[in-house]
């Protein structure tokens, strides 16, 4: 290898050189006749670095020759001027520390924590709607509080709002629309659920939210975890088991009744109909049923808990279980066997084409002691060629023969019923039917709606009647139902009634005869959810107001005390993440323990504990002769 010589260098800088090629053997290419050393071209790209270092030494630092004596530490390079070690040590005693300032920016800093931590925010909820789309709230509402997050009846105090829509009028989409306007301008987070965004997910107004899809109920924590985090999450699917389409979400999910004595089930999803005004179909969907033993099991439970009533909701409860092989009386007969003496069953709205061919049994189940006589059958119109453009798929004759069957078989039952006032097409004598039907049942449950035309439905394309033709039909519809009192005959009538809830007013509670009227009675603790007995003496258009018998006691229908306000429903455990207490008495303590996220019997537990013991002592009988 070609070398090159450097001038006449000290020993220490040789050193410094040496160092720094070690790796190319340079403690050999020292000349000492010369004062010369040798450097490989190949390292000639580390001597520019280094020049302007030895040339500050040089200037800095008295180096010795080569011919001195050799120094075998650069600390060994000590003058007579300099301080012992002694002096050195004893002049730190006289010096004095140099104060430091602090950093008073670092002293006023705050620690900047992150608070997006899901399960930890306030939530608050608002459903819009049905009974079915209630009991959907409900489900959500206990499996976010199972999850840890707080429920709160403050939206100002809210982290997140969950906004639970309805489509089947315009005013109800609107004010959906609006609170999600309100929730932005509020900087809250927003989860949308219900028929709505299910049905017109590519709103507008409904860009960049995170939305649950009404079969997707069970994973709502999933969403409100992401949207807390501000992500965007649409689950939109249908759930299905080998093809079949399901009901929805299970029914033993967690959830927090709105009223804790009242349990809202639904058993069945969607429906058979194709009415060409509604957009609930878009949303729900055909129809998808629960099974028997599921919707048993259901009421089962949530009279464990203490429920004293139990509402059977979906989109036509009449249509429940053909599409998988059943119906709705078997249904019912089922459940009337799990209802304790004092509760009672309601049954939800039912289309009239699929209650005719069950007339004998409904009437027989309406008479049912522990089933309200109540039944919802909406008409919408009484001229068969508005009910033809709405392809409700019966004739008023049809109608009127399940009002008439159920008025003889069922007597003092309640028909509630619905009319949708301006449909496309109609004419004033289409009007006038309806009128008629009207006077002639003097529903004492009548639901008046003016027609909103549903965008993408086929009625929103049909020619419109006027707008102030509509509002006038709606007037005089209305006027005429407020024209007659249907409970005046009432007064005077010793009933038994179920007391639920508290009256709006706040002054009475509210209770349920057999028939399903409002029944007004004293605001006293001891009659909240008791079968009672009252005396008729007043009576309203929407209610009757009872005095209760003195000589009978309230009588308590659950077999379990009710859980409290805001509680958590289907939980095993004692306490949840949040704090609420769970329903400890509705599950024996004897009889389940729960590990973590799994359940087990205490009878398999001692099985699996004899095993264990009885394997233990044989491991020690082979160890003994083994040793």
């Amino acid at each position: 290898m070609e070398n090159t010589h450097v001038p006449s260098l000290s020993l220490f800088t040789y050193r410094i050189f040496a160092q720094v090629w070690r790796s190319e053997s340079c403690d050999n290419c020292f000349d000492g006749v010369n004062n010369t050393f040798s450097i490989p071209k190949s390292s000639y790209s580390r001597i520019s670095d280094l020049s302007k270092l030895i040339t500050t030494l040089r200037i800095k630092t008295i180096m010795p020759s080569a011919c001195d004596s050799l120094i075998e530490d650069i600390e060994d390079m000590v003058s007579s001027t300099d301080p012992t070690p002694n002096e050195r040590q004893s002049a730190r005693k006289s010096i004095v520390p140099r104060s430091r300032k602090k950093n008073e920016s670092l002293i006023s800093e705050e620690l900047q924590a992150d608070s997006l931590i899901p399960g930890t925010q306030k939530i608050w909820m608002k459903t819009w709607g049905c009974s079915h789309n209630n009991s959907d709230g409900e489900y959500m509402a206990g499996q976010l509080a199972a999850s840890g997050y707080k429920m709160t009846d403050d939206p100002t105090d809210a982290d997140l709002w969950v906004l639970n829509s309805c489509t089947v009028k315009n005013p109800a989409e609107d004010h959906f629309r609006n609170s999600i306007k309100k929730a932005l301008e509020q900087q809250k987070k927003v989860v949308v659920a219900g028929c709505v965004p299910q049905a017109q997910p590519r709103m507008d107004y409904l860009k960049g939210l995170s939305i649950i899809g009404v079969q997707q109920i069970d994973r709502v924590v999933e969403v409100v975890d992401e949207a807390v985090k501000g992500h965007s999450v649409r689950l939109l699917g249908q759930k299905k088991d080998g093809g079949r389409r399901l009901g929805g979400a299970r029914l033993d999910l967690p959830k927090i009744r709105k009223n804790p004595l009242i349990e809202i089930i639904s058993i069945n999803t969607g429906c058979l109909n194709a009415c060409t005004y509604c957009k609930t179909k878009h949303a729900r969907g055909d129809l998808a049923s629960y099974s028997i033993e599921e919707l048993v099991e259901r009421a089962r439970q949530s009279f464990q808990e203490g429920v004293c009533e139990i509402w059977l909701t979906s989109e036509d409860t009449g249509a429940y279980g053909r599409d998988i092989g059943t119906d709705l009386p078997t249904l019912l007969w089922r459940l009337v066997e799990e209802i304790p003496e004092g509760a009672m069953l309601r049954l939800g709205m039912t289309n009239p084409p699929y209650i005719l061919e069950h007339l004998e049994e409904m009437a027989k189940i309406l008479n049912h002691p522990r089933v309200y006589a109540f039944l919802h059958v909406p008409v919408q119109s009484a001229s068969d060629s508005v009910l033809m453009d709405m392809k409700r798929e019966y004739c008023i004759d049809d109608f009127k023969k399940v009002v008439d069957f159920l008025k003889e078989r069922v007597p003092g039952v309640t028909i509630a019923t619905d009319l949708i006032c301006g449909f496309p097409g109609e004419t004033e004598e289409d009007f006038q039917e309806t009128v008629d039907i009207v006077k002639l049942y003097r529903f004492p449950s009548l639901f008046i709606n003016q027609f909103y035309p549903r965008p993408g439905t086929p009625a929103a394309k049909m020619e419109q009647v006027p707008a102030h033709v509509k509002k006038q039909r709606t007037k005089e519809l209305s006027q005429l139902f407020h024209s007659y009192n249907p409970y005046d005959h009432k007064v005077g009538e010793r009933q038994h009634v179920l007391v639920t809830e508290e009256s709006f007013d706040a002054q009475y509670y509210v209770s349920h005869n057999k028939f399903y009227e409002q029944v007004l009675v004293p605001k006293r603790a001891e009659f909240k959810g008791k079968m009672i007995e009252v005396d008729i003496y007043e009576a309203g258009k929407h209610f009757l107001k009872g005095r209760p018998v003195e000589e009978s006691k309230p009588f308590t229908p659950s077999i379990a005390a009710p859980l409290q306000k805001g509680e958590v429903s289907g939980l095993m455990q004692h306490q949840t993440p949040n704090g609420i207490q769970g329903p400890a008495s509705s599950v024996p303590s004897s009889s389940v323990l729960l590990i973590g996220s799994y359940s087990l019997d205490r009878e398999v537990l001692k099985k699996l504990g004899i095993g264990l013991t009885l394997a233990a002592a044989i491991l020690a009988f082979i160890i003994e002769k083994l040793y």
